[in-house]
């Protein structure tokens, strides 16, 4: 694989255009894919008919009203997650750390959870998810924040025992609101049948804005891997570079699982893919992991909608069951 070979080489611009360009045509080919399957099958010319302005009818409603906005919405919902991850690792410099870990999914699930045992309609899931992460996110700062610096010691520490409360917590709700049983479990593995364009447009900004952010801070993620004291004398505020980070991937995280539910394992498992295939350097690891985890949610997201068709399977059981044997093959090949 002379790409892969071609990134164990010092990072380079042309190294970087090369990569994210390949991975984008990745993205394209597999969104293409996503927009094409399902329960009708629209093949590749009528595909091209509808995006250059043409086709039937049919074909319009099945793929601009009802299939875009699942493929955008799961290209963003898996960039924002491993963006989120790729972060995560490098501020508390374990590999192991993800979105879940630090509990935001488990307060998003929470006020998803009493949104649905309430009854309160599909309109106000997503803001009381947003909400409930919000809500954590606070809780793991404020406990991880002493004397004016973030501690990533106290704040992987808080953020699983939040994490382990708001779980708990999820089990109550569902122990009081049995009626809605379903609806719950399917928001705990995870579910992308609600992406409608207008909560797509609601979403996207501040997704985009903070991976954006992100990515923009690549080069301060490298020194801060290296250790607090090195990142310090090369001239990077850590503690604001720190908590800056923690918020703009706590709001990300907040944000895609507002609409998707609980996807596990993207936020651990594409991060590390990618620093085993291109390397440590975030200023590639972070942009290649938005790509690489665009194109992964698709194709689970199309698994999850044809494996069983016409009944559909949550795609959080989709994302386990796929990514974790690819995770221990490319492990077994470094």
């Amino acid at each position: 694989m002379p790409l892969i070979r071609a990134i164990r080489t010092p990072l380079t611009p042309g190294t970087v255009i090369t990569v994210l360009a390949s991975l984008f045509v990745v993205l394209v080919v597999v969104a293409a894919i996503g927009l094409s399957t399902g329960s009708v099958a629209v093949p590749p010319d009528r595909l091209l008919g509808v995006l250059l302005g043409h086709g039937s009818d049919v074909d319009r409603t099945i793929l601009l009203d009802l299939r875009l906005p699942r493929v955008l919405m799961a290209i963003l919902v898996g960039a924002g997650l491993s963006v989120a991850g790729a972060v995560f690792q490098a501020l508390l410099r374990n590999p192991l750390a993800e979105p879940y870990i630090l509990g935001i999914s488990s307060g998003g699930t929470v006020g998803a959870v009493i949104a649905i045992g309430l009854g309160l309609g599909a309109l106000l899931v997503p803001a009381f998810s947003f909400a409930g992460s919000i809500l954590v996110m606070a809780i793991v700062y404020a406990s991880a924040h002493r004397r004016g610096q973030l501690d990533t010691y106290a704040l992987l520490l808080s953020g699983v025992m939040t994490g382990a409360f708001f779980n708990a917590l999820i089990l109550l709700v569902i122990a009081v609101f049995n009626q809605e049983l379903r609806n719950a479990f399917l928001w705990l593995m995870g579910n992308l049948s609600a992406a409608r364009a207008a909560t797509l447009a609601v979403i996207a900004p501040p997704a985009l804005l903070a991976i954006a952010g992100l990515v923009s801070m690549s080069r301060k993620f490298n020194l801060i891997s290296t250790g607090d004291e090195s990142a310090l004398q090369l001239g990077v505020n850590v503690p604001a570079v720190k908590r800056t980070a923690y918020l703009l991937a706590s709001l990300l995280t907040g944000v895609v699982v507002s609409v998707s539910g609980v996807v596990g394992f993207v936020g651990l498992i594409i991060p590390h893919t990618c620093r085993i295939l291109f390397g440590p350097d975030h200023r590639l690891l972070v942009p290649a992991s938005a790509l690489l985890g665009g194109s992964f949610m698709v194709l689970a997201d199309i698994v999850s909608r044809v494996i069983l068709a016409p009944t559909e399977i949550p795609v959080g059981a989709v994302t386990a069951a796929l990514g974790a044997p690819v995770f221990i093959y490319l492990l077994r090949k470094s």
